[in-house]
């Protein structure tokens, strides 16, 4: 397996307290966070750029963090140099970790040069690829760039003004299924619509598949399995909405494991332009659960909050927001740290008066619950 890790820096290692600032000094954008249980390991990915303009993004970058004497240390920045095709620029990470293989699947975009997506919308173009790299040592190690575009999507492509792998992370559902969250902007006959939808794999991650959208407008969006007491389950998404929803996050459920979705809810709050957010599942009392983050604020990308659902099949389950970040936020991504510990991390976008970094934050539910 080909190494793509580049070093950008010195190795500083980080004791993590609750909170640690992971990428600083430079630009990086679009947070992604995944926990490997075997060996407690985390994978902190996240975009570098040029600017903070979606164009003027580069590659991916990492920081791995192990856990020693009770806490978590931190590797350098690290840059993944084959995450990447010639003359594309590489955009929203999405992990996965495969279970039975212990692969870690890093998704990812790669847009050509400076094509904005709103270009790609207008002229009903596509200039994105499909493309992920594995990881079989917990990420230290990258294998080459893998580019699924013809084999996953094929000619379904010419209905497709643009797409893309949503921002954060992917899931492996309890019978093996393999889960990466998309977007998709559809053409339709006289105008172009955007709607969420998963990429799916039930081989392991050797095949892949896409399948059908949310019935609604949405974007970005996040996806996670909830189990009921009859041992059924089915696969809930929540994605960013725009105006077409009347200011609200988008909450889809499909019960044929992300094949379809059928809607169900408008109860937590979008901004007029939307944000990405982040949601996990898991279990509380014999019981599914969901962790919800998204700014809280109604105007302004502002006050990151942690909404919590102890009753997920109800439309009106969520709970008022714990904030985890006052003041300036924006695209955020949690993981469960173990399958027995009831703690939690975020790592999040956030500033004083612009994005200046991202941060690591750990979290109980025992704070969420008792805000």
């Amino acid at each position: 397996m080909g190494s793509c890790v580049s070093k950008s820096s010195s190795h500083t290692p980080e004791t993590n307290s609750s909170e640690t600032p992971l990428f600083t000094n430079t630009i990086y954008r679009i947070p992604a966070l995944i926990y490997i249980n075997h060996d407690q390991t985390l994978l902190a990915f996240a975009e570098k750029r040029t600017s903070l303009n979606d164009a003027d993004a580069t590659l991916l970058v990492m920081r791995r963090g192990t856990q020693q004497n009770g806490s978590v240390q931190w590797s350098s920045v690290q840059e993944l140099t084959t995450a990447r095709l010639d003359k594309y620029r590489t955009m929203n990470p999405c992990p996965v970790y495969e279970r039975q293989s212990k692969t870690v699947f890093l998704f990812f975009n790669c847009v050509f040069g400076k094509v904005s997506e709103r270009d790609q919308i207008s002229k009903r173009k596509n200039q994105a690829r499909l493309c992920h790299v594995t990881s079989r040592d917990s990420g230290q190690t990258w294998s080459d760039v893998t580019d699924l575009t013809e084999s996953v999507i094929g000619n379904e492509m010419k209905n497709w003004a643009t797409f893309s792998v949503s921002p954060g992370h992917g899931i492996q559902m309890n019978d093996g299924r393999l889960i990466i969250p998309a977007y998709v902007y559809y053409i339709h006959c006289l105008v172009v619509k955007p709607y969420a939808f998963a990429f799916y794999s039930d081989d392991g991650g050797a095949t892949w598949h896409y399948g059908r959208r949310v019935s609604v407008q949405s974007t970005e969006c996040q996806m996670a399995e909830i189990t009921k007491d009859d041992g059924k389950s089915s696969l809930y998404c929540n994605a960013r909405g725009n105006k077409s929803c009347q200011n609200h996050r988008v909450e889809a459920v499909s019960k044929n494991r992300g094949v379809d979705f059928e809607t169900f809810s408008q109860k937590l709050v979008e901004l007029p332009y939307g944000c990405q957010g982040s949601v996990v599942s898991f279990q509380h009392g014999g019981k599914t659960c969901l962790l919800f983050s998204h700014t809280t604020d109604k105007k302004k990308r502002k006050d990151l909050g942690v909404y919590l659902n102890m009753t997920p099949d109800k439309v009106s389950g969520w709970k008022k927001p714990h904030i985890i970040n006052p003041g300036v936020s924006g695209y955020s991504d949690m993981t469960r740290r173990g399958e027995e510990e009831e703690r939690f991390a975020c790592l999040m976008e956030r500033g004083t008066t612009d994005l200046e970094e991202i941060a690591f934050k750990e979290f109980s539910l025992h704070e969420i619950m008792n805000n």
